[in-house]
């Protein structure tokens, strides 16, 4: 873990936080472009790597040091619900895509699967 954190961002939030922040990133790599149609398209590779590189940045620390209070598998379940967030605001807020009750009911049964990952039989 970093040595100089606010004692408000806890070992178990840090991970988290930069887990969103690294999704934003990558959501924008992976669907940014799709406003942006007419661009070239290898132009739109360099710049969506480039933003994945940023997106890297924050997820490898952040599964390291999530690692010293999450499992693997709660890690990839975080960032898994997290990256479902980050795309459902993403869709409806810069694509304007609107999200029906088919995808809430997708979502649910995905934070179901959550609960069983975090929940100790």
């Amino acid at each position: 873990m970093p040595a100089s954190l606010p004692a408000s961002v806890t070992p178990f939030l840090l991970p988290v936080l930069m887990l969103l922040a690294s999704n934003v990133f990558m959501t924008f790599a992976w669907y940014g472009h799709l406003k942006f149609k007419q661009s070239w398209l290898p132009l739109v590779i360099l710049v969506s790597w480039g933003i994945a590189l940023v997106e890297y940045c924050l997820a490898v620390p952040a599964n390291r040091w999530g690692s010293e209070v999450y499992s693997a598998a709660q890690l990839k379940t975080i960032q898994e619900v997290v990256t479902l967030l980050v795309f459902a605001a993403f869709s409806v807020l810069y694509l304007k895509e609107p999200l029906g009750w088919n995808h809430a009911a997708g979502f649910a049964l995905i934070a179901a699967g959550a609960f069983f990952i975090f929940h100790k039989w």
